[in-house]
């Protein structure tokens, strides 16, 4: 499942972001954010909103965000086990 759910982050982060790169010119390993994509704050705003709506998964706050956001194989470890399991806790 893994490289499946990788290959479609990777589409995820290229479409919400609107990158003039390919899904496949992202490594797997390199930084999002400070690296050679160049992206800033709004731009983490906006792959959280695509995470969400995309994948039905709810990254929490900043912390969590920071950590599941650092790279494409982290999303991927972060959303693996998350994904179709419904995060809202109890009223």
């Amino acid at each position: 499942m893994a490289p499946d759910l990788e290959s479609r982050v990777r589409g995820t982060i290229v479409q919400s972001l609107r990158l003039k790169k390919g899904p496949e010119e992202i490594e797997g390993d390199a930084p999002l954010f400070g690296g050679s994509l160049g992206l800033d704050s709004i731009d983490a705003l906006e792959l959280v909103l695509a995470v969400e709506r995309e994948y039905g998964v709810r990254i929490q706050d900043d912390a969590v965000g920071r950590e599941a956001l650092a790279s494409v194989r982290a999303l991927v470890a972060f959303l693996g086990p998350r994904i179709g399991k419904d995060e809202t806790p109890p009223a």
